[in-house]
């Protein structure tokens, strides 16, 4: 491999983020080139004219009942002058192709299904730029030894933002990590103003197109519960040096306090191609990412304090990082499972939360002494366990 050029491969390639590193590898091709891509399947025509669009030797899918409809598709898009690619097919193709022989890896695979691939590529000595958030809540103690290792590499904005502000001081100089919040489409409602808040006002996010999962922890403020914990995994600061604050305008991703009382903050438009292309190009910018700011649009930025009572998700996640063990996994299964819950019609907005530090509670009441993880074996169990408490509480 040559100096210059940048070998990826990427997981949940026809996702968000997956499709927008998609399109800079192919408006970089001087810089990036795909060594394989991968996807569940759901959407095996958009994958075919990724692969295509990028010449990929290496595609995988997932479901392996659409094997046969991809090989098609490629047939279809392909060049003529372009060798057809090699599917590799099934629950198993994502650790497959994490562990080919690539400069970096980015796993945008939505949900735990990531964790797997996460820990293969790692395994394999890979870099790995990361937005699969799960792997580090979830499999946060697996993962420490790569972190101190320098393999992992945030894509998420926000970490993103901070490991950007982290590299103007030295690690004994760092006093606090402040992450910035949205608010989400309920910012300033009280909690009596949710009993009935609907699936559609939940996904009506002021700032972010994201998906149905992702956009939900928002409204409730699980998602920044969960970068929390991955802020504490990631950077190795106690969590009682980690705050959120709410910016709605979105344009500062986070910040960074030093010992001397200054504050580093990255503010950028809100758009996920930057951080995207700072991972895939780490430790170096790469030109023209995303336009700059336009400050004769920007007339003042604001900030406000989290709404605790109305939002408890920040203090759940706070209380679950800090007891560690498998208490993570809980967290995460129980708010997935719940969240899907909502989006059914069987529970209420708040119930969401309300029900996740229910089942919090009761495992951490029975499980007084919390050690970490031995592997990914244990995760599973405790998710599993979650996800049937969490059922009970619905019935």
């Amino acid at each position: 491999m040559t100096e210059s050029l940048r070998h990826v491969t990427i997981l949940g390639s026809t996702g968000s983020v997956g499709a927008q590193a998609v399109d800079l590898i192919a408006t970089h091709p001087s810089r990036f080139r795909a060594t394989a891509i991968c996807a569940a399947g759901s959407d095996v025509a958009a994958l075919a004219m990724q692969a295509a669009r990028l010449h990929v030797p290496v595609i995988g899918i997932a479901d392996p009942a659409k094997a046969a409809e991809l090989d098609h598709r490629c047939n279809e898009y392909y060049p003529a002058h372009v060798p057809r690619p090699s599917i590799v097919t099934g629950g198993g193709a994502a650790r497959e192709l994490a562990e080919l022989d690539t400069d970096i890896v980015l796993n945008a695979i939505d949900g735990i299904q990531g964790l797997r691939p996460t820990l293969a590529a790692l395994g394999a000595g890979r870099l790995i730029a990361l937005a699969n958030k799960e792997s580090l809540v979830v499999g946060g103690a697996l993962l420490a030894g790569y972190v101190r290792a320098g393999q992992i590499v945030p894509v998420d904005s926000e970490h993103s933002a901070l490991a950007q502000c982290l590299r103007g001081g030295a690690e004994r100089e760092v006093a606090r990590l402040i992450l910035t919040a949205s608010g989400g489409p309920f910012r300033g409602r009280s909690r009596g103003e949710l009993v009935g808040a609907t699936a559609q006002q939940a996904l009506a996010h002021p700032t972010w197109s994201m998906g149905r999962a992702i956009t939900t922890n928002s409204a409730t403020l699980m998602n920044k519960g969960l970068e929390l914990i991955e802020a504490h995994v990631l950077f190795g600061i106690d969590y009682a040096q980690i705050d959120v604050v709410v910016h709605p305008e979105s344009y500062i991703h986070s910040m960074v306090q030093f010992v001397d009382g200054a504050v580093l903050a990255q503010l950028s438009t809100p758009d996920m191609r930057l951080p995207v292309a700072l991972a895939l190009n780490w430790p170096e910018r790469l030109p023209g990412a995303v336009s700059g700011v336009d400050w004769s649009t920007i007339h003042s930025l604001h900030f406000e304090p989290v709404d605790h009572q109305t939002f408890p998700a920040i203090g759940l996640a706070r209380t679950t990082g800090t007891a560690g063990g498998c208490a993570p996994a809980v967290l995460n299964a129980a708010n997935e499972h719940l969240v899907a819950a909502f989006h059914e019609g069987r529970i209420g907005f708040l119930d969401i939360v309300d029900k996740v530090a229910d089942t919090l509670h009761t495992w951490l009441d029975d499980h007084h002494h919390t050690t970490p993880p031995a592997d990914v074996q244990e995760v599973e169990t405790a998710m599993a366990w979650a996800h049937s408490h969490a059922e009970q509480l619905i019935q």
